[in-house]
């Protein structure tokens, strides 16, 4: 046997080798999706208003510490109630005007100001506020995926809808036996802080103002008791700036107080560590409260010193503090999120999916096997071969790269076989044409492939493009579909070319069998 037939022999045995050891068992290796396993497909919107508005209230807080650094007066500084992303500062010494214009356009170059007597307006700049927007989604995105990672749902379809400036995330959970608690640990912001209690607690927060006129502090905030922690129908009055934030947390697991009652023990990072220490130094026997999400979760008086690490008390419920951990080792969400739609698939709709899949391709194959055997004759059976090789190759690849496969992917699958077997068709009469002009038979297989090798390649180029085009803009089912398709009309070529041209060139490698060639 020639070198170069030995070279291609062990490449095929190899890739058949690589197949098995990817795909089996098929069970465990192969994803299945939504469809197929039964789960729920969720479409959230995020919220992007509030990353503006968390972005707006930072820089309400640099704006404060600048003008108390540069030694200007003013009466207040609020956001706007007419438009997001606006900050309206009012009653600035009119003398200093143009230390404020200095002071705005060096340190706020992301907005837009105007300065009229002793009041300024900054207004975020459209650029901006788009890049806020777009990594609230992205972070959105990122923050879910490590919560579902966190609840052992790995490899889970999460994916932006609307392109690049859509606001719609699509999550696909299959297998999920648990809908509710899901969708809680999903939604929930997780934006955990410490502040300082100034009031409270107070039935109503007209209660908490008395001693400030009736009227809120700029310093301050009303916030109220979560009611899932017995601190409902209460209203606090603290402070508007967090000492250590969510963001700054390193780890957070369930634990117990020392009445035996579930908790959450947090770590801090090591500066957030040293900011806390300080801090909880200079306020000894203060108040502090914890707000997951402006909810007052719990309240409790500094005792002593606190650095990097504490504990949170006042849960009930243990399951109450596994989701809350879940929520916060991920991180927390930058806006709010918003559930558009819910569907759930049960599994034995998945299962009778599988079922009339399966059936629907062994039939397929059936049919190929004696069309192609009843008129190509023998080279029928290479045609076969072939396509079984190519069916292993796609799902090896379905297994390799963790692909989760769909019913539309089934589809996927069915078409390449179609237009795995197209191809060998395209081949078969190319050799059939050159047996008829009386070349050889290895003349006639060589120049049958050669000549239809540049019509299969240009039919299975143009659909990958087509599939690639599906694949980046399509949803969960039709990129499944696109996926199989691109992986198995890879596959066709290297079946229908490559090794289908081996199979004839071993079979008519010995001078007595290249007399004759039945197709």
């Amino acid at each position: 046997m020639k070198k170069n037939l030995q070279w291609k022999i062990i490449l095929v045995l190899s890739v058949i080798a690589l197949s098995i050891f990817l795909a089996y068992p098929p069970g465990q290796k192969i994803q299945l999706g939504l469809d197929l396993k039964g789960g729920m497909h969720l479409v959230l919107q995020v919220v992007t208003d509030d990353a503006i508005n968390t972005e707006t209230d930072q820089e309400i807080i640099r704006l404060q510490e600048r003008m108390k650094k540069n030694d200007i007066s003013y009466s207040s500084i609020t956001k706007s109630e007419d438009r997001i992303g606006r900050i309206i500062l009012q009653g600035f010494d009119v003398t200093k005007e143009r230390e404020v214009r200095d002071l705005l356009d060096e340190y706020f170059n992301e907005w837009d100001n105007s300065v009229t007597g002793s009041n300024a307006t900054l207004t975020i700049k459209a650029s901006a506020a788009t890049y806020f927007r777009d990594q609230a989604v992205r972070q959105s995105i990122e923050t879910i995926r490590n919560r579902v990672d966190e609840l052992g749902l790995s490899e889970i379809p999460i994916q932006r809808q609307g392109g690049p400036t859509g606001e719609r995330i699509i999550v696909e959970l299959p297998g999920v036996e648990d809908p509710d608690r899901v969708k809680d640990i999903l939604k929930t912001t997780a934006q955990l802080e410490w502040r300082l209690v100034y009031a409270g607690p107070a039935p109503d927060q007209e209660t908490l103002l008395v001693e400030h006129g009736g009227t809120v502090p700029i310093e301050m905030e009303i916030l109220p008791g979560d009611p899932r922690r017995n601190l409902g129908g209460n209203y606090y009055l603290v402070s508007r700036v967090s000492t250590v934030s969510g963001k700054d947390l390193r780890d957070a697991r369930r634990s117990y107080d020392e009445w035996n009652n579930p908790a959450v023990s947090f770590r801090l990072s090591p500066e957030a560590g040293r900011r806390f220490y300080k801090f909880t130094s200079d306020n000894l026997q203060k108040p502090l409260c914890v707000i997951l999400d402006k909810k007052i979760i719990n309240v409790a008086t500094i005792e002593d010193r606190i650095s990097d690490t504490g504990i949170i008390r006042g849960f009930s419920n243990p399951d109450i503090v596994d989701d809350l951990t879940i929520a916060l080792r991920a991180g927390a969400l930058p806006a709010t999120i918003k559930y558009l739609e819910e569907r759930t698939i049960g599994p034995s709709l998945g299962a009778d999916s599988i079922r009339k899949g399966l059936i629907s391709i062994i039939i397929a194959l059936i049919l190929i096997f004696v069309f192609m055997v009843f008129y190509y004759k023998i080279a029928g059976i290479n045609a076969v071969s072939a396509l079984i090789l190519n069916i292993l190759i796609l799902a090896g690849a379905l297994a390799y790269f963790k692909a989760h496969l769909t019913l539309p992917g089934i589809a996927g699958i069915i078409l390449t076989i179609g237009m795995a077997v197209d191809a060998n068709v395209l081949v078969f009469e190319r050799i059939r044409e050159e047996l008829n002009q009386g070349k050889s038979v290895l003349s006639a297989i060589a120049s049958g492939f050669s000549r239809a090798f540049k019509t299969i390649l240009d039919a299975n180029v143009t659909t990958i493009i087509a599939a690639i085009f599906l694949f980046q803009f399509g949803t969960g089912p039709i990129r499944g579909f696109a996926i199989t398709l691109i992986i198995g009309i890879t596959a066709s070529m290297f079946t229908a070319v490559f090794v289908s041209r081996l199979i004839f060139d071993v079979s008519f490698s010995k001078k007595k069998q290249r007399t004759k060639l039945s197709i």
